[in-house]
């Protein structure tokens, strides 16, 4: 029986979003070589401001899901999907998947968000900000050949690892895609690997790059995969 529960998530749920999402980016070792002599308490405060704002970008197409622990509430998984905006309108005019779109708020909100999000120290080591350059150009290049419902982000708390937590949210979205008759694209990291290939992703293509020059173990990979509808 699950010990967890997946449900849409609101902007209330910040501070529990950025406490999941940056221990779980803490355990990624390229991720962490951009913030020498930073602590992740500290990087989980930054983040908490940001996330009322990016909970809310183009909420037409971005679908937010959480996973909870019942007990304690406690957040510990999260996805972030993109639908294509072909798809995100249902023939009556409704929202697809409407139930994980975000809740918009006020104008006034809004504002008191952007100023949040703007007081926010979020400065990553300089000479590392091209190490994805790589990985979205072979991103843009596989985006650009077909349609694709996008899996954003993907993060499960790391005293959560190993109870099917990711492979639930990342399934949520295979039912929806089967669904609406659109394949899934994802860029992976070798954490999460696994749970896309016994769902039935293919690699397509995958980047590898040298981060000792950072200070790293010598691999950073970015592995780009897709799940085909099943006719």
């Amino acid at each position: 029986m699950a010990h967890w529960e997946i449900e849409p998530c609101t902007v209330d749920d910040a501070q529990a979003l950025a406490r999941n999402n940056m221990s779980a980016f803490w355990e990624d070792p390229t991720w962490i070589l951009m913030w020498p002599d930073i602590t992740l308490e500290f990087i989980i405060e930054q983040s908490a401001k940001r996330q009322p704002r990016n909970l809310l970008r183009n909420r037409e197409q971005m679908r937010h899901l959480k996973a909870i622990d019942p007990t304690t509430g406690a957040v510990v998984g999260y996805a972030r999907w993109e639908l294509p905006s072909s798809h995100c309108i249902t023939g009556e005019g409704t929202p697809v998947w409407a139930e994980f779109q975000m809740p918009d708020v006020s104008d006034e909100e809004k504002k008191r968000f952007d100023g949040l999000h703007e007081s926010s120290w979020w400065k990553a080591r300089s000479d590392m900000s091209g190490i994805d350059d790589k990985n979205m150009e072979a991103m843009k290049r596989i985006l650009a050949k077909k349609l694709y419902m996008k899996l954003d982000l993907l993060a499960v708390h790391p005293d959560s690892k190993g109870k099917g937590i990711g492979t639930a949210l990342v399934t949520s979205g295979v039912q929806l895609a089967e669904k609406i008759g659109v394949p899934i694209f994802v860029m992976a990291y070798k954490a999460g690997r696994g749970i896309y290939s016994r769902l039935g992703f293919q690699e397509v293509d995958r980047v590898i790059q040298d981060d000792s020059q950072f200070g790293g173990a010598g691999e950073y990979g970015a592995y780009f995969m897709v799940y085909e509808i099943q006719k």
